[in-house]
């Protein structure tokens, strides 16, 4: 990993699980796999301290151990699913705009606990929205229920792997790791429960406490829930997949029409379950099947359908694929990006809009000029962007030094002479789209930085702004008088609150700009892999 990654794994652990969880998963980053004597010396931690932080890791399926033949168990932490701490809001907004406020905290839930049982999520998200619903209003189970139904049948959620049975005495030892394993046939398979009843509203921290307290004396004294041993997590593959797919559909529509687009999302969303997370392209789908599937809305014959799909396969984009001509013909979509050719790949990857805010438009020109034309030299360069020598030898450098165009030699003669060899420059979009994502990581972390420093710099006034909102809560509750709350509201001075709504319009803005940088991470990373994936 480079330096601006392990960067920004090291404040995405410290903000989500503390300073030694963050130490523990930093040391696995910058030194591979260990095991857990030599972590606890380089980390300078109490055993029992490393084997919570390595428990909390595991849970959370940021790390992973690797039993050994001859030796004790290796622990590793997984980089790439650390840097998916910050795609955690999309998720969830993603769930709620699908599913609704059930779907939006049951994936909450599962990506605050790592893994929870069906019975224990439903339950806590039908008390949490009882304790949000006006009036009294509660929650029931079943609603809860069919939200995490239908989020298993579309794949958001799945079941985590489960350790074999343990081998009969006589048999040997067991493992000292167990190898989890589960079949995929039974990976979105639903337990049937029998969750009845409604979520009941919490009045106090107390009353949760004891609430929990009294399901773990339930669970010593025999109350085995119904689907015990059984555990889901959410299955970020499956929502990157809806982001990827969600991508393709914009891209259609900007660059033909909103019909297009809602045809391209049809052919996705038939076949959004049956297609691998790593495919190279959708199932085929006969016009027949696309047409009985398109939303009513849209009254379009099945004459015009078949244009829409001729002009989608004819497009030089190539986001729609088709083979065979019989029964008119099957069509796919294609989900990777690693097919499109060098003019064709800015359309998705987002490197002409950084060149005129770095280098000045008349080097986005010139990089727009090398896209079309592939290869060319200096002086072409020259001519054709119409810039004087100085000038664009000065920019074409400029470029050069940063990665986003490559200067290639191509020799008259065996001896490399520079007087008799061809220089000529072009854009490698793999390298720029390389360049660009660290720079992402870099930004992703320096607003992090800046987030934490402001709320450190407001420590005292945040706390005193806590201390009044609870007091203020807990006086509404018993049904203070008006004056009393508003005597309680005067603590707070004019000053402070400007002070404080400043700070919240700062903090509001960095976490708006982080989510755009990582929608922008999340489209170089899924290209770089297709890249990567092309034969």
């Amino acid at each position: 990993m480079t330096q601006a990654e392990l960067r920004l794994c090291s404040l995405l652990l410290q903000e989500h699980f503390g300073e030694i969880v963050e130490k523990v998963g930093n040391s696995l980053l910058r030194t591979g796999p260990r095991p857990l004597r030599l972590l606890v010396g380089d980390t300078g931690l109490l055993p029992d301290q490393v084997k919570k932080a390595l428990c909390v890791l595991l849970q959370h399926r940021l790390a992973r151990y690797e039993p050994r033949p001859r030796g004790p168990v290796e622990y590793a932490a997984l980089g790439a699913r650390i840097l998916r701490l910050l795609r955690y809001p999309r998720y969830i907004y993603t769930a709620k705009s699908l599913y609704g406020d059930p779907g939006e905290l049951l994936v909450e839930e599962l990506l605050l606990h790592g893994r929870l049982a069906m019975s224990r999520a439903v339950g806590r998200v039908a008390e949490r929205l009882s304790d949000a619903g006006e009036d009294g209003k509660t929650m029931d189970y079943s609603e809860v229920s069919n939200a995490f139904v239908r989020l298993a049948d579309t794949h958001f959620i799945q079941r985590c792997p489960m350790a074999p049975e343990p081998p009969p005495q006589g048999e040997g030892p067991p493992p000292a790791a167990p190898s989890l394993a589960i079949a995929h046939r039974d990976m979105y398979v639903v337990p049937r429960l029998s969750l009845g009843g409604k979520g009941k509203r919490r009045h106090s921290c107390d009353e949760e406490e004891e609430g929990e307290h009294k399901a773990k004396r339930q669970k010593q004294e025999g109350g085995i829930p119904e689907d015990d041993g059984i555990y889901w997590q959410v299955n970020q593959e499956r929502f990157h997949q809806h982001f990827r797919d969600q991508a393709l559909v914009s891209a259609v529509s900007s660059r033909m029409d909103q019909t297009s687009s809602e045809v391209v999302r049809t052919m996705l969303r038939m076949s959004e379950v049956t297609t691998a997370s790593g495919a190279s392209h959708t199932q085929p789908l006969s016009s027949n099947e696309i047409f009985r599937s398109l939303p009513a809305g849209y009254n379009i014959g099945k004459q015009v359908l078949d244009q829409y799909l001729a002009l989608l396969a004819d497009d030089p984009l190539e986001f729609v694929g088709k083979s065979g001509d019989s029964g008119g013909g099957t069509y796919t979509v294609k989900v990777t990006w690693g097919h499109l050719e060098l003019p064709r790949a800015h359309s998705l990857i987002p490197l002409i809009p950084l060149i005129p805010h770095r280098f000045g438009s008349r080097c986005a020109r010139i990089f727009r000029l090398l896209l079309r034309k592939k290869h060319l030299e200096q002086k072409q360069v020259e001519d054709f962007a119409m810039i004087p020598a100085k000038e664009a030898k000065d920019m074409l450098y400029r470029m050069l030094s940063e990665n986003l165009v490559s200067l290639q030699e191509i020799p008259k003669t065996p001896d490399h002479a520079p007087s008799r060899t061809f220089y000529l420059y072009t854009v490698n979009v793999v390298a720029a789209a390389r360049m660009l994502l660290h720079r992402c990581y870099k930004s992703v972390a320096n607003l992090m930085e800046r987030r934490q420093h402001e709320t450190r710099e407001n420590k005292r006034l945040l706390e005193k702004s806590q201390r009044v909102e609870a007091i203020l809560a807990s006086m509404q509750a018993t049904g203070a008088e008006p004056s009393q709350l508003r005597e309680v509201e005067e603590m707070i001075t004019g000053p402070e609150r400007l002070q404080l709504e400043s700070l919240k319009s700062s903090v509001s803005k960095i976490d708006a700009s982080e989510n755009q940088v990582d929608e922008t991470i999340f489209v170089l990373e899924s290209f770089i892999e297709s890249t990567m994936k092309r034969p």
